[in-house]
């Protein structure tokens, strides 16, 4: 496992590079499909990294990078749709032992989920999944919500909200 100072000036790098290349642009989807883009190309020993939004009662698949995933997740439902109705973010070393959880690629032994809020309302998740148990610990939780935060800064929010049904 990479030592916790290596892996934080990483993702100090990553947060720099990643509102360099958000810089400018407003659209929701193109900030996520590149902000999955550059997390799948930076960060190590990943097989999946990508965005679900809310639509109704359902997390539904945005722009990510790696295999084919599953389309729809409900509220409540396995880790992304448990970050997403708790509003908070997960780690989770080995998703196999996950109650509900739900297999998109079997390779995938663990998991971190962190939800996107904005005005208090969870609008999505940016999960990232790994084939090696144990992958993700305190340190990607912390950069991956700063992640989060850039896209959110970036990105047009109205769109998001209009997007996911919170607004008509």
């Amino acid at each position: 496992m990479e030592p916790s100072a290596k892996k934080s000036e990483r993702y100090s790098r990553l947060h720099r590079d990643l509102n360099l290349l958000l810089d400018g642009e407003s659209d929701f989807v193109a900030n996520a499909a590149n902000t999955s883009a550059l997390l799948y190309e930076r960060l190590p020993e990943l097989n999946w990294v990508g965005f679900y939004f809310l639509r109704g009662s359902d997390l539904v698949l945005g722009p990510f990078q790696g295999r084919s995933a599953c389309v729809r997740i409900p509220l409540g439902r396995g880790v992304c749709g448990t970050s997403a109705d708790q509003g908070r973010s997960l780690v989770v070393d080995n998703v196999h032992q996950f109650d509900g959880h739900i297999s998109c690629d079997a390779a995938s032994n663990s998991e971190c989920v962190v939800p996107l809020v904005v005005d208090d309302m969870v609008v999505g998740v940016l999960d990232l999944d790994s084939p090696h148990l144990g992958r993700f610990d305190e340190v990607d939780r912390e950069g991956l919500e700063e992640i989060a935060r850039i896209f959110l800064h970036h990105s047009d929010l109205s769109r998001i909200a209009d997007s996911t049904g919170l607004e008509s």
